[in-house]
């Protein structure tokens, strides 16, 4: 029995899993998201701030075709 999607990276992980090896196509579009980068794991990390404005595009395909 399927649980229900509830989370993004579940939605992505899932569409991900549908499309691999179909030759298929997953873009993503940031206008300004803010992405703080942990320096190390623990509560006392300082983070990098990144900022991502553009496209990442994953692409899949059959390796055995």
């Amino acid at each position: 029995m399927n649980q229900p999607t509830t989370t993004w990276p579940q939605l992505a992980i899932g569409l991900y899993d549908q499309l691999t090896g179909r030759n298929a196509e997953i873009a993503y579009q940031f206008e300004k998201m803010h992405v703080g980068v942990p320096s190390h794991a623990g509560d006392d990390a300082k983070h990098a701030l990144w900022t991502l404005d553009g496209t990442l595009r994953i692409r899949t395909r059959n390796l055995e075709d």
